[in-house]
């Protein structure tokens, strides 16, 4: 018998024995449903308005439905010697992350799964050249990944598809008892999140939404900072998405069909809130002694990518039967339980430098990234930026152990893999848990009820049903190894 299997408690599948798996994966596949009057995902264009009964079904959803099952929080994984992997989508994200999935010791990659058996068989080759077993290979059809999830030799299942399909395998992995971790973001609906809270809760795995960004060495380093009080009280912060993406989201040799530009003919609010809001939420300890209340959104006009097809794309090109709705540039302001802002911006569609402002402040001082600056009292009195190099000492311990990390942004997708996997293998409470994922997604889908509502606040419901008001560590870590 594996590790995995010896310290299994035998609650993961609970109340689940009795129901369908795949009944239940059917019933709920389509991502765009009635809570927000969404168009199909097929169409090539999608009205704003809502369906009937859009509106209640959205207020139900922003309540906290009775909990089903036990609360998620402060649960640790089971431990085990070696964690056993399956990789669903192996493009361009799920391409290179497994790569830092073979570099980490103690991780084994049993299976892998993408329609494009190219792209399969290119991973498979990436295992068998790292010195492990030849994965399982999985390539018939899109919803293949139900056998992959269906394995009894798989611990963790690695989500790295097109939005379209993250809530749907998130659920198929739970109901197989499996650990899920998933790209941004991890859902697009407020009830497919409080399903995901719901189910997280019910079968006992861990269902996370993997925020790269949080692992940054500037983000850790402000964390550290800020929790130690340099920064002094809290008041502030900022995170966003701003990255001209127009030339990727019309190539077609890029992304996968075009799945990502037809999310801006459906929604009109931030698409992508994650990498802003996940490290700012961090700082202030976000459902962790503090929440995120309520969400108030506006939105620019639509204009870059039609300007940009008609300077770049032929005649007769599938995507001039597209209508965008999706707000050049989103900006919306988040009001906590104790009264800090968090704005949070999105912008894919307009000529900008990459940015994530990734900003904080407090009674003490700020600092502000892209570049990274910082004026904190009594170190800095001139009114002048300050060097936030000289700050190294606050590190955060990955980043002294790994200075040097392989892999792509900076180190931090490493970063990332490295400390999941020491958390599963050492049998610890991860960094983050399914109610981070439900809050730093939440935006998604309210940021477009508020622009269509002239601003209107959404409330932001609360995921952990009260248990925000516990305080616990998180991403502030030491190193377990070295205890």
């Amino acid at each position: 018998m594996n590790d995995a299997a010896q310290q299994n408690d035998g609650t993961h599948h609970g109340d689940e024995g009795a129901m369908s798996r795949r009944s239940v994966l059917r019933t709920t596949a389509g991502v765009a449903g009635a809570g927000l009057g969404l168009g199909a995902l097929g169409a090539p264009t999608a009205s704003a308005a809502p369906v009937p009964g859009a509106r209640a079904a959205v207020d139900r959803a922003a309540g906290a439905p009775e909990r089903r099952g036990r609360t998620m929080v402060g649960v640790p994984f089971e431990p085990r010697s070696t964690v056993r992997v399956g990789i669903v989508g192996l493009g361009n994200r799920g391409g290179s992350m497994i790569d830092l999935f073979l570099a980490v010791g103690g991780v084994q990659v049993v299976a892998v799964c993408d329609p494009v058996k190219e792209k399969a068989q290119r991973a498979a080759a990436k295992v068998t050249a790292a010195g492990q077993p030849a994965p399982a290979v999985y390539t018939n059809g899109e919803d293949d990944y139900e056998k992959l999830c269906e394995r009894g030799d798989i611990d963790f299942v690695y989500v790295a598809t097109p939005w379209d399909f993250h809530f749907r395998m998130a659920k198929t992995a739970m109901l197989n008892g499996k650990h899920v971790g998933v790209e941004c973001p991890i859902a697009l609906q407020l009830d497919q999140l409080w399903e995901l809270v719901d189910l997280s809760e019910r079968t006992r795995r861990h269902c996370m939404q993997l925020e790269n960004c949080c692992y940054g060495q500037n983000e850790m380093r402000v964390l550290r900072m800020a929790h130690a009080g340099l920064f002094g009280d809290l008041l502030h912060g900022a995170g966003a998405y701003n990255h001209d993406l127009r030339g990727l989201m019309f190539d077609p040799g890029y992304y996968e069909g075009p799945w990502r530009r037809l999310w801006h003919t459906r929604l009109r609010g931030d698409l992508y809130p994650n990498h802003g809001f996940g490290p700012v939420a961090n700082y202030m300890d976000i459902n962790r002694g503090d929440r995120a209340v309520s969400i108030t959104s506006v939105g620019s006009p639509a204009l870059g990518l039609a300007e940009y097809r008609a300077k770049h794309m032929p005649a007769g090109d599938p995507s001039w039967k597209e209508t965008y709705i999706e707000s050049d540039r989103t900006i919306s302001l988040v009001q906590t339980a104790k009264g800090r802002v968090i704005r949070l911006e999105h912008d894919v569609s307009t000529p900008h430098p990459y940015s994530r402002i990734n900003s904080l402040g407090g009674t003490r001082g700020v600092f502000e990234d892209y570049p990274a600056r910082i004026y904190i009292e009594p170190d800095h009195t001139d009114d002048n930026w300050g060097d936030f190099g000289k700050y190294r000492e606050w590190d955060h311990w990955l980043w002294k152990e790994h200075a040097n990390p392989p892999g792509g942004h900076g180190g931090m997708d490493y970063m990332l893999v490295f400390r999941l996997m020491q958390c599963m293998r050492l049998g610890l409470v991860p960094d983050f848990d399914v109610y981070d994922a439900a809050t730093w997604t939440a935006p998604v889908p309210l940021s477009h009820l508020s622009i269509k509502a002239k601003g209107a606040p959404q409330q932001i419901p609360d995921f952990t049903r009260g248990e925000w008001k516990k305080a616990r560590s998180g991403m502030d870590s030491e190193n377990p190894e070295k205890a």
